[in-house]
C-alpha cells in the first residue's frame, strides 16, 4: 500500500468517526429540542428550560463541528487523490521516459556492461566480488545488497573493502566516478580531470 494510499485511509477513517460524532449530536438536539417544546407546553419550570436549551445548544454545537470536521476531510480526501493522480502520473512519465532512455542506449550498455566486466577481470575481482560491486554500482546499499545476495551485511562490507583495495579507490563514490568519468561530456573543468588508473 502506497503512502497516499495510507493518507486516504486515515482520512476517510477520520470521517467517519466525524460523521458518527455529528450524527450523535444531531441525535441529542433534536431529542433535546422535541423534549424543550413538550416542557414548554406543559409549564416546566425556568431552570428546566435552561437546561433544556443548553442541552439542545450543545447538540447543535456539536452537529456543527462534526459537520464541519466532515467537510474539512472530504477537501483534504479530495487534495490527496488529486496529488496521487500527479505522483502516479509522475511515476508513469518516468518508467516511460527510462524505458525509452534503456531502448535508445541498449547496445551501448551491453557494450559498457562488458567494459565493466573486464575491469573486473584487470582488477582481479572474485566472482562474488563482481556481483557486489555491480549491486554497489547499481546504487544498493550495504544492507540491501546483503539481503539481495542473502549473507550477512558484515560480509558485504568485507567484499566491499576488497574490491576498493583492488580497484585502488576510497570507496563507492570514486568507484562509480571510475566508470561514469568518461561517459559524461566534457565541461569547463575537463582540463582538472582527476581518472584514476589501476
Amino acid at each position: 500500500m502506497d503512502l497516499g494510499m495510507v493518507d486516504r485511509t486515515v482520512v476517510r477513517s477520520e470521517q467517519r468517526r466525524f460523521a458518527l460524532m455529528a450524527g450523535a449530536f444531531a441525535v441529542v438536539a433534536a431529542i433535546a429540542i422535541f423534549d424543550l417544546a413538550v416542557d414548554l407546553r406543559q409549564g416546566a419550570t425556568p431552570e428546566h428550560v435552561i437546561l433544556e436549551g443548553a442541552t439542545a445548544a450543545l447538540g447543535v454545537l456539536g452537529l456543527c463541528f462534526g459537520a464541519s470536521r466532515v467537510l474539512a476531510l472530504e477537501k483534504r480526501t479530495r487534495e490527496l487523490e488529486r496529488e496521487a493522480g500527479a505522483l502516479s502520473e509522475r511515476l508513469q512519465n518516468s518508467f516511460a521516459e527510462a524505458q525509452r532512455w534503456r531502448e535508445e542506449a541498449k547496445e551501448l550498455l551491453q557494450g559498457l556492461g562488458a567494459l565493466i566486466d573486464r575491469q573486473f577481470e584487470r582488477w582481479g575481482l572474485t566472482q562474488a566480488e563482481r556481483e557486489v560491486s555491480r549491486l554497489i554500482l547499481k546504487g544498493f546499499s550495504h544492507k540491501e545488497i546483503a539481503l539481495l545476495r542473502s549473507v550477512v551485511e558484515a560480509t558485504v562490507r568485507q567484499q566491499a573493502a576488497a574490491i576498493y583495495k583492488k580497484a585502488g579507490v576510497s570507496g563507492r563514490h570514486e568507484l562509480s566516478a571510475f566508470f561514469l568519468e568518461d561517459l559524461l561530456p566534457p565541461g569547463d573543468d575537463s582540463r582538472n580531470s582527476t581518472r584514476r588508473t589501476p
